[in-house]
């Protein structure tokens, strides 16, 4: 646990006292049936503003929730977002807001380092959890946040992949699962973005222990979470990773082949090298192929379905019709994420659904900076991938800076 960790646009941990070391610091919430979900949001950087406050502001219009506090180190910058946005109360420091405000639902918009410590804060005050990609920096982490969650009921801790939901992916989910097309054969998942020099010099990108991994982890995550969700639990990948243009410790590049429990065969290109942006999913199924072209969210036009040529027009119409338009977004998980609060059950995206994308990254490194192939559930505690995605690999792992003396 963290003493005490402050970093730019996030929020300063304290020692923290929880039911384990004060039992009469929190007392159990009030049920959340008959009225709103009091929340709050931890980090008032761009995607504290940008997403997860309009979010929360949207299911405030439906009658679903209130936004009580915000949380950020720095004064200023929280004071203005709650000034601009309508929210009564500002803090620098999370644990007297989670004593002070007692919300339902804590949203963490913060670096990855702070995830863990946040969470299990939260949680430890009986709050659910929304928290941003990437989850945590690692699969220690992440066991160790669900280790905290409620046995039965909650409060639990879900992951933000927000690509997963909206009617595209529901209707595509839909047909994979009922194998309507048939089964899937053939899969290609791609995030090829492009991040200059400048983007990198900023002092904490590309480095593991600040950014917690390259492209693989904190761009393509998107995508290959999504393409799991689509076609299951994956069983072995086969990767290999490169600092091709960039001055980081992490890479800048990764491709990777992998197998799904179900037979088919997928590849993976996770990029900052590629001037032409794109995120995409492929899968071939033996009566059509689905395509989704996008960038940063899909609706349903992104999505397209090419049926064989022997498929039916009528039964072809039925698969391309994707029915009411209802694009990716925060807004869809959050609204999801609601009921599963109110009904007391484990919202998607958490527990094992939450850790299946950082499990199949984790094993992408491992895979790549060991020249070997990895198996689902290979990485477990005594694994040095488990607490570190760069695994100590030589060459990979950072180096330590030994000072001169005069």
């Amino acid at each position: 646990m963290l003493d005490a960790l402050a970093v730019s646009g996030g929020v300063l941990i304290t020692p923290m006292s929880t039911p384990a070391t004060n039992p009469g610091a929190f007392q159990p919430l009030p049920p959340l049936t008959g009225r709103r979900i009091r929340a709050a949001v931890v980090g008032a950087g761009a995607i504290g503003r940008g997403s997860h406050f309009p979010a929360l502001a949207r299911l405030a219009e439906e009658g679903e929730t209130e936004v009580v506090a915000a949380v950020d180190i720095d004064a200023t910058s929280v004071e203005s977002f709650c000034a601009e946005s309508g929210i009564p109360h500002a803090y620098t420091d999370l644990e007297q807001m989670l004593r002070e405000q007692r919300p339902d639902l804590v949203t963490i918009c913060t670096p990855p380092t702070l995830h863990r410590a946040q969470t299990v804060a939260a949680l430890r005050a009986g709050a659910w959890v929304w928290c941003e990609k990437p989850p945590v920096p690692t699969l220690a982490d992440f066991d160790a946040v669900e280790d905290e969650e409620g046995k039965g009921g909650g409060p639990y801790a879900s992951i933000v992949f927000q690509h997963r939901f909206g009617s595209g992916s529901r209707h595509v989910r839909r047909l994979l699962a009922e194998r309507a097309m048939g089964r899937p054969l053939v899969a290609h998942c791609q995030t090829t973005w492009y991040r200059d020099t400048a983007y990198y010099a900023v002092p904490w990108r590309g480095r593991w222990a600040t950014e917690g991994g390259g492209p693989a982890m904190g761009h393509g995550i998107h995508q290959m979470d999504l393409l799991l969700d689509l076609l299951g639990p994956w069983s072995e990948v086969k990767a290999m990773a490169g600092r091709l243009v960039h001055d980081v410790e992490t890479e800048d590049v990764s491709t990777a082949l992998v197998r799904f429990a179900n037979g088919a065969l997928a590849t993976v290109v996770n990029s900052v090298l590629s001037p032409d942006e794109v995120s995409r999913i492929r899968i071939d199924c033996e009566r059509a192929t689905v395509e989704l072209t996008h960038l940063y969210g899909h609706s349903n036009d992104n999505w397209r379905i090419t049926p064989a040529p022997d498929v039916s027009g009528d039964e072809a119409a039925v698969w391309q019709d994707f029915g009411p338009d209802v694009p990716s977004s925060h807004v869809e998980q959050l609204r999801e994420l609601v009921v599963s609060m109110r009904a007391g059950e484990r919202p998607r995206s958490s527990g094992t659904d939450g850790r299946t994308s950082l499990e199949l990254i984790t094993a992408l490194y491992k895979s790549a900076f060991t020249d070997t192939t990895v198996r689902a559930g290979d990485i477990g505690p005594g694994d040095p991938y488990y607490t570190a995605l760069h695994g100590g690999a030589p060459g990979w792992a950072p180096v330590a800076r030994e000072e001169v003396s005069a």
